[in-house]
């Protein structure tokens, strides 16, 4: 289907399921669209976080006697340290891949990706790049991340042509 079609069917799905709300019946479901979502695991930032706190913990030595600071409130703040590294590493990143649109989130919130807005897609390994037309390049690195790149690429792939976004394989 053309997307023009999609649209014009979505438009009417919403006037039959509000004109179907007030008669108190059930919506028409929409056919679900294909998320594909590649999930990585974020270890840097959390060993960081730990190294941090067993710097600060090693440098204000709260175990002698003329500690200046209130021990609880030192071991608080340790403590935030520790349930700050397990929030970064239970938050995993991802790339969500749908039929017109690339999400992941950043540490400024979710970004979401028109095909409009992709210049191009660069897959080489270890590393998936996506380059922008405006703004920052997305990179995806099997070093910090952990992201399958292989499955990525053959998806992305897929949504280069169906998308018609330069695309472009790179080995070593």
């Amino acid at each position: 289907m053309s997307r023009s079609w999609e649209r014009m069917v979505e438009k009417n799905q919403k006037q039959i399921n509000a004109r179907r709300k007030k008669e108190g019946k059930g919506r028409i479901s929409a056919p679900a669209q294909q998320v594909d979502r590649f999930k990585g695991r974020s270890y840097i930032v959390p060993i960081l976080l730990i190294l941090l706190m067993v710097f600060f913990v090693t440098v204000s030595q709260p175990w002698q006697e003329d500690f200046g600071q209130n021990q609880s409130l030192f071991w608080i703040t340790v403590g935030c340290y520790f349930l700050l590294a397990i929030f970064y590493y239970l938050r995993r990143p991802y790339l969500s891949v749908s039929k017109d649109t690339l999400e992941t989130r950043r540490f400024s919130g979710y970004k979401r990706l028109k095909p409009a807005e992709i210049r191009k897609i660069v897959v080489q390994p270890g590393y998936v790049t996506i380059e922008t037309v405006k703004g920052t390049n997305w990179v995806f690195s099997r070093f910090m991340n952990l992201y399958p790149i292989e499955a990525m690429g053959e998806r992305l792939e897929a949504f280069a042509t169906v998308n018609h976004i330069e695309w472009e394989k790179k080995s070593k």
